[in-house]
């Protein structure tokens, strides 16, 4: 067995172990996430990555160990802006907090096996045509300006979404959550429930920033282990990052423009090599822990500032 295989396989076990410890010992039908218990699964999914890195490191050495790393921390920062368009898909919905938990997981699953189709199918048509490396470079800049230029306003509309709306044509749905199923029957008829919505919804979505995250991830490897494990370690944590970010996305106002920032980054770094010229992977890895550390502490103190300013206009006396 060679050290490919052993990767894989190491991953393969570590995985299948960590989705029923975290997905299944830890989750109770029907019972609501506390923070605490948010926290707890967050800090355990990223545990779990970095071990990975440093298995990683001491299997296959620093320079793969590195570019998984790099790969996961754009994965996981895109991965919180993922989170604020679920939140926006539950919120419009009206999903029960009891509901939360088993929709979040089986989207999610559901998430992950359209990523590994989605990179499989990448990783096929790069390794055909690479000049689609440089199409990606265009594309992730081109994603990045408009990122960073992008307003509150120009949030996604879940009622102009085009999978929700194919959902209306196609199938016969009802406004209810059907007390936590997928389907009912009413009159003898089949109606699909708002919870089976909002889990395409969420599969479908994810899908949607995979189109520019899986395009970054190549601009920093073409190893298909760290593409595959970067992503899926990323896409696995959303779900407690879900309801530990629930409840304080306008604290993050700034991370888009970070991401965005890191996204033309990686685009000018794959059109580079055009050129002949190769960034080492530890500059991809300090722009990306440069950027998403400056916009997130940037939008922690933006935010405690705007508080402050409100505080100082309703005067001492006012609550």
């Amino acid at each position: 067995m060679d050290r490919s295989q052993i990767t894989y396989l190491t991953f393969g076990i570590v995985l299948l172990l960590a989705v029923i410890f975290d997905l299944g010992l830890l989750s109770k039908k029907g019972g609501t996430v506390s923070i605490k218990k948010a926290l707890l699964q967050t800090g355990f999914w990223v545990a779990l990555a970095l071990a990975f890195f440093a298995f990683l490191w001491y299997e296959n050495g620093h320079k793969m160990a590195l570019e998984y790393l790099s790969a996961y921390l754009m994965e996981w920062s895109l991965s919180i802006d993922n989170i604020f368009v679920f939140i926006l898909i539950f919120s419009f919905f009206r999903v029960k907090p009891a509901y939360h938990a088993r929709v979040l997981l089986i989207g999610i699953l559901m998430a992950i096996v359209l990523r590994i189709i989605f990179i499989t199918v990448g990783i096929a048509l790069v390794t055909k045509f690479h000049w689609l490396l440089y199409l990606f470079g265009v594309l992730l800049i081109y994603t990045g300006f408009s990122m960073f230029r992008a307003k509150e306003e120009d949030a996604m509309d879940v009622e102009d979404n085009r999978v929700y709306k194919f959902l209306k044509r196609l199938l016969p749905l009802t406004g209810s959550d059907g007390d936590g199923k997928m389907t009912i029957r009413k009159d003898g008829k089949k109606l699909y429930t708002t919870l089976f919505v909002v889990v395409v919804l969420l599969a479908t979505t994810d899908i949607l920033f995979a189109v520019d995250s899986i395009p970054a991830v190549f601009g920093i490897s073409r190893e298909k282990i760290v593409i595959y494990t970067s992503n899926i370690f990323a896409v696995l944590g959303l779900r407690s990052l879900f309801f530990l970010l629930q409840g304080a996305v306008a604290r993050f106002s700034y991370l888009q423009q970070g991401i965005a920032v890191v996204l033309v980054f990686v685009g000018l770094k794959m059109l580079a090599e055009i050129l002949d010229i190769f960034l080492p992977v530890y500059v991809s890895l300090l722009v990306i822990l440069v950027c998403i550390t400056t916009a997130i502490l940037y939008s922690m103190y933006s935010t405690k500032g705007k508080a402050a300013g409100q505080r100082a206009e309703r005067g001492p006396g006012e609550g």
